[in-house]
């Protein structure tokens, strides 16, 4: 009898530490999961930074680059005005963008979420920019503008009543002397509390009227 309780005992105890370690595993596994949520979410947010800090500093080279370009702005060598076209989302112009002498016609568009620059050389006898001829580059990702202007036109009034009033678009090449570029980066759009704004004003106030 004594032998029969004392296995009743034991079997008793074993249960309950059975039980326990069970309860054990499943708050050790919890926590286990949680961890690797929170590392997970760690190394998305971490991802997401390094990723969003390489679109804004792109874009800012990229608005930093136009922006010299369109303070050289000059007539074409064909002898056409400097700006050829002025929308809200692209921007036709004439510089010699890679110092050889030489007046090459340069577009900037937005293309999707991609802000691309077009350059075309000029050729033949007499010379003409002809459009196979333009060569495209990708100077900024993840542009969230959409609908949103990314060049405003000022005449020369800016900054005066007008500031907010931009010229209408397509607008008039021979009045512009100022122009407003805004991009929107984001690499993750869902996240609308994290766009970037970038926004640069040009000067065009040494373009001449007429030429």
């Amino acid at each position: 009898m004594n032998n029969l309780k004392h296995k009743k005992k034991y079997s008793r105890t074993s249960g309950l530490t059975l039980i326990e370690t069970l309860v054990a595993l499943a708050i050790f596994s919890l926590a286990g999961l949680i961890i690797f949520y929170f590392f997970i979410q760690s190394l998305k947010t971490q991802n997401y930074s390094i990723e969003q800090a390489t679109a804004i500093g792109e874009a800012q080279r990229g608005i930093e680059t136009m922006v010299k370009e369109l303070r050289e702005t000059m007539p074409a060598d064909t002898g056409a005005y400097p700006i050829e076209s002025a929308d809200q989302q692209q921007l036709i112009f004439y510089a010699d963008c890679d110092r050889d002498s030489v007046v090459e016609k340069i577009r900037y568009y937005l293309a999707g979420s991609n802000f691309v620059k077009g350059i075309t050389e000029p050729t033949g006898i007499p010379l003409v920019y002809l459009p196979q001829n333009e060569t495209n580059t990708i100077i900024s990702r993840y542009v969230r503008n959409e609908a949103i202007a990314i060049f405003s036109y000022f005449n020369e009034n800016w900054p005066g009543d007008n500031i907010n009033n931009p010229l209408a678009t397509p607008a008039d090449v021979d009045t512009i002397k100022l122009i407003h570029v805004y991009l929107k980066i984001n690499v993750y759009p869902e996240r609308v509390p994290m766009d970037f704004d970038l926004e640069s004003d040009v000067n065009l106030r040494n373009m001449k009227t007429n030429f």
